[in-house]
């Protein structure tokens, strides 16, 4: 791989591959990882099609901010010592350049993807709590066509987010997107909450009692108006996790 020096270790971007890295052993800490499959993503700023992604072949508890590598927009590795896995390069490459997102979380944690095994594919965000803060948020893509091992579906997938931050991928896992790594990776963490409560909910077999929508909309305006404990969680994250 080439290295590109006055892009690898500007500090503005050593800070964000630090974060990135930290966001990965946050998500397998708390077990939303999946082998060494999945990935995470942030662009860089400015025009110039750019992103972080992880490498391939490495746990998420193991990487570390030097391990971070710098992808185009053509999905090619510009700057690293690792490789990319081609899902990875796909997906990435076509959300970020299609629907224009800064932050994309890539998962197949459990309880969420269990959710896009069902005919509703997704979250009902009108049941906790922590599922209202989605309310209004959640594209559900129930197109499943196999592994993205080409551009068409990393672009399918792109354009079914239809301007929304969460995608539930058919029999496939979640996407989560955001303008920051903190702010993504928090709603990542609850989305897998919100997504445990409701298949524990339906596991006892009673009926459920969703709120209205306008509520669930008012609690979704109100936690998206007020990040600060996401930006919180995360700088405790840092204090707290291993390698941090």
């Amino acid at each position: 791989m080439n290295e590109f020096p006055a892009i690898f270790h500007d500090p503005g971007v050593e800070k964000l591959r630090a974060d990135l890295a930290l966001a990965l052993r946050a998500a397998a800490y708390y077990g939303l990882g999946e082998g060494v499959c999945n990935h995470f993503s942030v662009a860089l700023p400015g025009e110039n099609g750019l992103f972080l992604l992880n490498p391939r072949g490495l746990m998420w508890s193991e990487v570390g901010g030097d391990d971070i590598v710098i992808v185009d927009a053509a999905g090619a590795v510009i700057a690293g010592r690792h490789e990319v896995e081609p899902t990875a390069m796909f997906i990435h490459a076509a959300i970020h350049r299609i629907a224009g997102k800064t932050c994309v979380l890539h998962t197949h944690m459990p309880y969420a993807t269990a959710l896009t095994l069902t005919e509703d594919c997704g979250l009902d965000t009108a049941l906790s709590q922590n599922a209202m803060r989605y309310h209004g948020r959640i594209a559900l893509d129930r197109e499943y066509n196999g592994l993205a091992l080409g551009p068409e579906e990393g672009e399918r997938i792109a354009h079914a987010l239809a301007g929304k931050d969460i995608g539930f991928l058919g029999n496939h896992g979640v996407v989560v997107c955001g303008e920051r790594i903190d702010y993504a990776f928090d709603d990542l963490y609850y989305l897998e909450r919100a997504c445990t409560a409701q298949v524990l909910a339906r596991s006892t077999g009673r009926a459920l009692r969703p709120v209205a929508a306008d509520l669930a909309q008012r609690v979704a305006s109100q936690v998206q108006g007020e990040r600060l404990q996401s930006e919180l969680f995360f700088a405790a994250l840092r204090r707290t996790l291993p390698n941090a």
